[in-house]
């Protein structure tokens, strides 16, 4: 199947000629007939495939043309990098239509984005909480929405946005068509779908958290941070096939630290990106990787979902993900449009309960590499890898000590002042001997 042979548009197929499209994913293909439907629709597919262009393509198709100035597709998503990669998409695909769009996210100025909405636009990408913000400030009207999709919608509610996006659901029309598109399933997904949407149909190109088939996955067992470290620095220096690396940790602070001790090596070829970083930090170090500036770029699990980047030849876990939905978001970044990628994880012996559930979540076993022969194993242990030692109370609880003394020590006679009223009568009889009076009549 080609994308000619779906019923499209010219400008849409012309579009698709220039950006080199030619065959439509497995996803794509299913979800096209149904989304045409008019029915709600929750697709199921990896990352990689081809989701966005998956509902785009239908919602293009049956998008007209109106002279109303609110829009009429609305797409959340849950990072402000992949705002502005599906603004991007949408830009692509409707280059030769008049549908306006626009991308709203935090972190910039408020009035300049509601500005733009007041000029008019048909279709709106956002963030929940910066589409929450310009609704109820009156900027954005959602009240002729035909289509709402939700994107990476288990991350959404895994980054605590449950609230913003049923808030969303309450500006929005009744009468609409709604799309869900994930890698993974999950049970507040379901719960999500049930409350918002009317009996979607279910689209799947693989069952819920399946990896890819063209992602050679592999694991080297080493046994703390620093040997991790040293095998890094070894596989980048003796596997020149590793062009483009994605190189994800679990934490902010690891990140930094990583980013540290490889930055050392390769201090023009390495980058970093996490939440804690600035828009424009984080915008120009997506931008030099994808350029090929920086060999290396260190992300976190919050980044995970928001890079589309062409041509990672390897991601690389640093440590094993808490959540193993978070693992198969991961090594998508890889193997993408039905290339070959490559997948490695550096599994030390915290990591072994993360591996065991990352496992049986893809009910596949990952194949554990040999160790190169001249790897430095360390014994130098991190602060969150030293052994937590907790010292029994042999003392009991001791007794509370009550302390009335006051000041620290012991006053001065002449500054202890003690109230006591003097009768005028008794201050005569003190001073001259015998009672004093103040001429007191004598009495008759």
């Amino acid at each position: 199947m080609t994308f000619r042979d779906l019923n499209l548009s010219k400008p849409l197929w012309n579009a698709l000629d220039d950006a080199g499209y030619t065959k439509p994913t497995t996803i794509q293909a299913k979800a096209f007939s149904v989304i045409m439907s008019g029915r709600d629709v929750q697709g199921i597919a990896q990352t990689g495939t081809g989701k966005t262009i998956a509902y785009l393509l239908p919602s293009l198709k049956m998008w007209t043309f109106s002279k109303d100035r609110h829009p009429q597709i609305l797409i959340i998503v849950p990072t402000r990098e992949l705002v502005v990669q599906v603004v991007s998409q949408v830009e692509e695909i409707a280059k030769y239509t008049s549908a306006v769009v626009r991308g709203v996210y935090g972190g910039t100025n408020l009035k300049t984005q509601a500005a733009e909405i007041a000029d008019g636009l048909d279709i709106i990408v956002g963030t929940p909480g910066r589409l929450l913000d310009l609704g109820y400030h009156g900027a954005l009207n959602l009240k002729m929405i035909k289509k709402l999709v939700i994107d990476e919608v288990d991350e959404m509610l895994a980054l605590g946005f449950r609230s913003q996006l049923e808030h969303l659901m309450d500006l929005l029309p009744e009468r609409r068509q709604n799309l869900l598109f994930s890698a993974t399933i999950t049970e507040d997904v379901v719960a999500l779908i049930d409350n918002y949407f009317n009996t979607p149909e279910k689209v799947e190109a693989a069952p819920s958290g399946s990896p890819l088939s063209n992602i050679n996955q592999g694991l080297y067992r080493v046994p703390n941070f620093n040997t991790k470290v040293n095998l890094l620095e070894l596989l980048l220096k003796s596997k020149p096939e590793m062009t483009k690396i994605l190189l994800f940790v679990s934490t902010k602070a690891l990140a930094d630290e990583l980013f540290e001790h490889i930055g050392r090596t390769y201090p023009d070829s390495t980058g970093v990106i996490h939440s804690n970083k600035d828009q424009n930090f984080r915008f120009n170090a997506v931008n030099k990787f994808q350029d090929g500036t920086f060999r290396i770029l260190i992300a976190t699990d919050i980044i995970a979902r928001g890079l589309d980047i062409e041509d990672v030849s390897h991601v690389i876990n640093f440590d094993m993900p808490d959540e193993p939905q978070n693992y198969v978001h991961r090594i998508g970044r890889t193997g993408r449009a039905d290339k070959k990628g490559e997948s490695i994880s550096l599994v030390g012996d915290l990591d072994v309960d993360w591996l065991e559930e990352v496992q049986e979540f893809m009910k596949y076993e990952i194949p554990v590499l040999t160790l190169p022969e001249d790897l430095v194993i360390s014994d130098v242990l991190t602060d969150a890898e030293l052994p937590k030692v907790n010292m029994k109370n042999i003392l009991g609880k001791l007794p509370k000590v009550k302390d009335d003394s006051g000041a620290f020590h012991e006053k001065k006679a002449k500054n202890k002042k003690i109230n006591v009223k003097i009768r005028y009568r008794d201050k005569m009889h003190a001073k001259y001997g015998k009672p004093k009076s103040r001429g007191d009549k004598k009495k008759k």
